[in-house]
């Protein structure tokens, strides 16, 4: 019976009922220790009755032993793993120490195994996970746990966490609901107390009730303790505990210490590392008599409360311990598990020891020929600390910085690139932790810091490594575009030649790029620009990482190449979700819903946008996040959804960091545009182009020239126009040409630009700028009298803007109809079945049409097979079909 929990209980209860219902949800149990949280985690288990329970506990001394939570929770299920789409098994099995292959450990697709095994485990009868002590669980174990319960839907699982609060690290799980416990009321307290010591003396009773404050544990532990001072109630149950391990005989509390130092208490573990310390099974009697120890079902020995691990390890001589560990590692050895023979090795010895550290080393390097890299770079950290001579240690934390930066966990990696370089007398080797550091830095908009660090470096290593300099110049190069130094660009580029580096060539070239988007560059600047970054996307593939081919697949919309940039988004997405590489996907989605967007394809937008969102959040890829808020917000400009367009810009104007500002800018713009408001529209404009970013602007520069002429101030824009028509003529793309003659024809009205421009937005480019052509054209007509003509410019417009749902306009063309003579109603609400169904709904309908199973779609969305199998289910009314044959004879493009 737990006393005063009526309400935490009947949450519980409510959690299981819709896990049963087919509805998951996820709970963390939040509150100090002994207020009862494993109490109700052990509720929630005995209720579970016909559930599948799947319990882990996290464990203080094992916390940096990355994914031994994880083996713990889902070890006897890892036989299904061969179920899992390959690159999530892979993933698994790197994480688990099972034969993955090479670069398998994505900690990403480590989390989308756990999802999809979770779901595959809760198809066959609803599923309770329970994790105890969740802030001492490894963090790529938390991580792995929090990502697949975030993306629970659909499945009957509940999934519950325990953490403690005060006196232990924090578990974070923002965004998920939260049960906090507090104390007993004094009553309930006095009934529990009454119940649990009936003969205890008054003035005894008083005492526990006041030093209890109303945590349930205490109130159970602490009658019959003498002598506990005015200490916390923690540290009065640690000290029951200890007082109770105390009392067992040597064997026994030998038990009680090696269950308590090893985070999986495999029976036959236990007892082969007892046998070494001369225990046996006969000894595991007291300890289980006094409450400390129990089995269970699945062949573990485990402390019945986490204090009681905290107590044995806490209060054993430090001999003892070692001795523990040693033995732990002697049996872990015996049965083939080099992994965890080498933790236990290294917490077998009292300080900086070779031996040890070069068993870790080499069993590190073993993992990382799986893909485990969280576990490389604990290992080799903790090899580090074990190095007794400096050049050892800086070499293997420098391993551990560059694994920790492989499994994505930046913040470490910069931590442990920073000590590593104290012990590195290499500056080969300091260069390439320097990589780390700055790419870092970049990535959090410290952009100056980032490629002073890069160029510093790189001039450092130019001799004895050339390869080396020269890519850290380009980064440096890069860095310094973004952050909108362009002589730092120019000095770089020329320092890279002058030291000879392979790819000098590469460093001009990037400098004429950003030279040749200066707003007061000159035609052979602006050709020179154009032709070498034709130049760079020819050799960014061959020569540089995925994040820089996404970069160049970005270059192509510099050039106008929309269809290029789409072309190259859909092969890196494809290979992408092929490979189930989620951590890259961000940014690529990025680039295609802005591809989308430029080809008026707006709900594929939307979709991509949206996923994109999810995934940067789930990755902490803020940069990117804030990119794709600017895509949504041009899109909400187009619209004219003003509130949604000026929250999605909000970020990307406070940070004031390119070219997110100026995509912001640009889309706040756009809406002042389409709801008459020329004079807002042309001073932010003035002012995004007068800055000092050039990436991004030029594409900003039509829409300054039609706000300034609609202000009636056209002398403000004539070099802005001029600067655009000389830049759409290097770049060669119809669309462009045709905006830029039409940006000349309102500045100097002319029916055959606006004819020429129409005539070259036929051969293809963005919808919207063709519609927006014509409506200038219609309105020119209008005002010049010839309204047979501007009425079929209007309506041409006007289908085109009602198709785009780009509302302000539609209604701007409809009232210039109007005024031509001819009435036209309200735009319909949209026919088309796309229209109909959420972005994800409409992701998982174009899959399932071509033919993809539940699961296969599920491995390319990152998603449970049940959670598609739900969207399917939510689709299909919508689209008026009943079953998935149907789908494929449906338009939904």
């Amino acid at each position: 019976m737990l006393y005063g929990r009526d309400g935490e209980l009947a949450e519980l209860d409510r959690l299981l009922g819709r896990a049963r219902a087919g509805r998951s949800g996820v709970l963390v149990v939040r509150g100090e220790a002994g207020i009862g949280k494993s109490a109700l985690l052990d509720h929630a288990a005995a209720a579970a009755g016909d559930m599948r329970v799947l319990r882990g506990t996290g464990v203080e001394y094992e916390s940096g032993m990355p994914y031994a939570g994880l083996h713990l929770l889902l070890g006897r299920h890892l036989d299904r793993a061969e179920s899992l789409p390959p690159p999530q098994a892979q993933a698994l099995y790197a994480a688990l120490n099972r034969c993955g292959t090479p670069g398998a450990g994505d900690r990403f697709l480590v989390g989308l195994a756990v999802l999809t095994l979770l779901s595959d485990l809760a198809d066959e009868r609803p599923l309770l996970c329970v994790v105890d002590d969740a802030h001492w669980v490894d963090g790529p174990s938390a991580e792995a746990l929090l990502f697949a319960a975030r993306r629970l839907n659909a499945e009957p699982i509940a999934i519950i966490f325990a953490a403690r609060d005060g006196d232990a690290p924090e578990f974070a799980a923002p965004g998920l609901p939260e049960l906090r416990l507090r104390g007993l009321d004094r009553d309930t307290a006095a009934a529990l107390l009454a119940q649990h010591a009936p003969g205890l003396p008054e003035h005894a009773r008083q005492e526990v009730l006041a030093a209890a404050m109303g945590n349930p544990l205490a109130l159970l532990e602490l009658p019959g303790q003498d002598g506990q001072g005015t200490s916390s109630a923690y540290e009065r149950i640690r000290r029951s505990f200890a007082a109770k391990i105390a009392e067992l005989p040597e064997p026994a509390r030998r038990l009680v210490l090696l269950v308590a130092a090893d985070d999986l208490g495999g029976t036959g573990v236990i007892m082969a590392a007892a046998a070494r310390l001369g225990a046996s099974v006969d000894d595991l009697a007291p300890a289980e008599r006094l409450g400390l120890l129990r089995s269970t079902g699945d062949g573990r020995l485990e402390v019945r409360h986490p204090l009681i691990r905290t107590a044995a390890v806490g209060d054993a001589p430090l001999s003892d311990r070692l001795a523990v560990h040693d033995a732990l590692a002697g049996a872990y050895l015996e049965r083939g598990d080099a992994c965890h023979h080498a933790w236990h090795l290294a917490r077998s010895v009292p300080g900086p020891d070779e031996r040890v550290a070069a068993v870790l080393e080499k069993t590190a390097e073993a993992e990382r020929e799986t893909g485990g890299h969280a576990s490389v770079a604990a290992m080799y950290e903790t090899a580090a600390g074990l190095s007794p001579d400096r050049a050892d240690r800086g070499r293997r934390l420098a391993a551990a910085a560059r694994a920790s930066a492989d499994a994505g966990l930046p913040e470490r990696a910069i931590e442990l690139a920073a000590r590593a370089e104290a012990d590195l007398p290499d500056p080969v080797a300091r260069a390439g932790l320097t990589l780390i550091r700055a790419s870092l830095a970049d990535e959090q908009d410290r952009t100056r810091d980032a490629y002073r660090l890069f160029a510093e470096t790189a001039a450092s290593v130019a001799e004895l490594d050339p390869r080396t300099s020269g890519y850290l110049y380009f980064q440096a190069a890069s860095a310094a575009a973004n952050a909108g130094d362009f002589g730092a660009v120019a000095g770089i580029a020329a320092e890279g030649a002058r030291l000879g580096v392979p790819n000098a060539h590469h460093l001009r070239a990037l400098n004429r790029v950003f030279a040749g988007q200066n707003a007061l560059a000159d035609d052979g600047d602006l050709a020179a620009g154009v032709t070498a970054l034709r130049e760079l996307m020819d050799g960014m593939g061959a020569c540089y990482g995925p994040r820089d081919r996404v970069r160049a697949g970005t270059w192509h919309l510099v050039l106008g190449d929309v269809p290029g940039a789409a072309e190259v988004a859909a092969e890196l997405e494809r290979r992408l979700r092929e490979q189930g590489a989620i951590g890259l996907l961000a940014p690529v989605l990025m680039l295609r819903s802005r591809t989308d967007l430029l080809l008026g394809r707006h709900r594929d937008a939307l979709t991509a946008a949206t996923e994109g969102l999810r995934i940067a959040a789930d990755t902490g890829q803020h940069r990117i996040r804030v990119h794709l808020d600017t895509v949504l917000a041009q899109l909400a400009a187009i619209q004219g959804d003003e509130e949604r367009c000026f929250a999605l810009t909000e970020e990307a104007l406070a940070r004031n960091v390119p070219p997110g500002n100026v995509h912001a800018a640009a889309a706040r713009s756009l809406l002042d545009l389409g709801l008459g408001r020329h004079e807002a529209a042309l001073e932010r404009l003035a002012e995004v182009v007068a800055g000092p970013s050039r990436v991004g602007v030029m594409s900003a520069l039509p829409d300054l020239v039609e706000a300034a002429v609609r202000s009636g101030v056209p002398e403000r824009v004539r070099d802005a126009a001029d600067w655009f028509g000389a830049w759409a003529s290097q770049v060669r793309q119809p669309w462009a040409e045709a905006v830029a003659l039409r940006c000349a024809a309102l500045l100097d009205p002319s029916e055959s630009s606006y004819e020429r421009a129409l005539d070259l937005h036929r051969e293809g480019g963005p919808p919207f700028e063709r519609a927006r052509t014509e409506l200038l054209y219609g309105e020119f007509l209008r005002r010049s009298h010839r309204r047979n003509g501007a009425r079929a410019r209007l309506r041409a417009a006007l289908e085109a803007f009602e198709r785009l749902e780009a509302t302000p306009w539609a209604e701007r063309a409809r009232g210039e109809l109007r005024a031509a003579g001819e009435s036209r109603p309200g735009a319909a609400p949209p026919a088309d079945l796309a229209a109909r169904l959420t972005p994800q709904e409409l992701q998982v309908v174009r899959l399932a049409a071509t033919g993809l199973s539940n699961r296969e779609i599920g491995a390319q969305l990152f998603l449970s097979p049940r959670t598609v199998g739900y969207h399917l289910y939510k689709a299909y009314p919508k689209l008026g079909v009943t079953a998935r044959t149907e789908l494929a004879r449906l338009d939904l493009s």
